[in-house]
């Protein structure tokens, strides 16, 4: 199968690369694609070197895929041309997550809604992505009523401009900036441009997207997004009110099986998840469960995952396994 990778050449493209490997995905020619200043660069896969092209070039390719994250300009103006020519169009980019004629898919939850009809698919924000895959079996034992999350995001999600910043800092040396204040030593209580609400987008993308993908309106969520000085992966403090009461030995049953999912929560021996264990794995690591004491129904928990990885380029890639495996893709 001819796959294209799109923005091959940033952070997420290139652990898109890793992951089609890693998980042997039927990659029969490759096509990395990124921006016009970048053509003709080469790209490792593999053990074989691939010319980077330009958007126009992967289209005439046909590819039977195409794995996007390169900005959501890019994919609002290019998406529809190639998913014009017959490709599927997976996009980790925000620009089609809302759009209420656009499947918005982490594989564990509701893959089932893909048909072979969606030409663009939208990958979820990475931190909406571990949330709800922790909280999917929860949901459906007991029934959200409403969430308050708090993350703790790693530069890795702003990209390399971000890790540069934060590694430049460590080490005394002056270079450009990726935020607006210095992130060693430091944490930014702000992801993305603020809103007229007083939230980011970030944090209003946790609220809204959450809703879709759980398929559930109902859900109340209030979010709020910092950036801290680590490279591993996201953290997050979520508070769970659910309608029905719960037990916490069935809580811990119910996330020890489900899919994606390890549990790392034995307090006594100091065991939670922490970015730096969850770095370059693919699953949602979840722990310090305990029961709020302020209020009936509500859980506690720590929700860790590489955001590189099931955050972004895992889980297109899932997405990608689920389309061939069921046969929806065109060639």
């Amino acid at each position: 199968m001819k796959v294209a990778v799109v923005g091959a050449t940033g952070l997420v493209g290139t652990k898109m690369l890793q992951v089609l490997a890693e998980r042997n995905f039927p990659v029969t020619e490759l096509i990395p694609v990124a921006s016009e200043k970048s053509v003709g660069k080469e790209v490792e896969y593999q053990g074989k070197k691939y010319k980077v092209v330009s958007m126009t070039d992967a289209i005439a390719a046909k590819p039977a895929v195409a794995l996007f994250s390169a900005g959501g300009s890019t994919s609002l103006e290019w998406a529809p041309k190639f998913a014009a020519a017959g490709i599927t169009v997976i996009d980790n980019s925000s620009a089609w997550r809302m759009d209420p004629t656009k499947p918005l898919v982490v594989p564990e939850l509701n893959a089932d809604i893909l048909t072979a009809t969606d030409k663009i698919i939208a990958n979820p924000n990475c931190s909406t992505i571990q949330m709800v895959v922790a909280l999917n079996p929860l949901h459906k034992k007991y029934g959200i009523k409403r969430l308050v999350v708090s993350t703790y995001q790693s530069v890795t999600g702003t990209g390399v401009k971000a890790v540069d910043q934060l590694m430049n800092e460590r080490n005394g040396i002056q270079g450009e900036m990726a935020y607006k204040y210095p992130i060693d030593l430091n944490v930014i209580p702000q992801i993305d441009v603020f809103l007229d609400n007083g939230y980011t987008k970030e944090e209003m993308k946790m609220v809204n997207e959450t809703k879709k993908i759980m398929r559930d309106d109902a859900i109340r969520v209030t979010a709020t997004t910092v950036r801290i000085p680590v490279m591993g992966g996201h953290s997050e403090s979520v508070n769970v009110e659910f309608a029905q009461d719960f037990d916490l030995n069935e809580v811990r049953s119910l996330l020890s099986s489900a899919p994606g999912v390890v549990l790392v929560d034995d307090p006594a021996n100091a065991q939670y998840p922490m970015p730096k264990d969850a770095h370059e794995k693919d699953e949602v690591f979840v722990g310090r469960l305990r029961r709020d004491e302020s209020q009936p129904n509500t859980l506690n928990m720590w929700i860790v995952s590489d955001n590189l990885r099931k955050g972004a380029a895992t889980n297109a890639v899932q997405i990608a396994e689920y389309l061939q495996q069921k046969g929806l893709l065109s060639r």
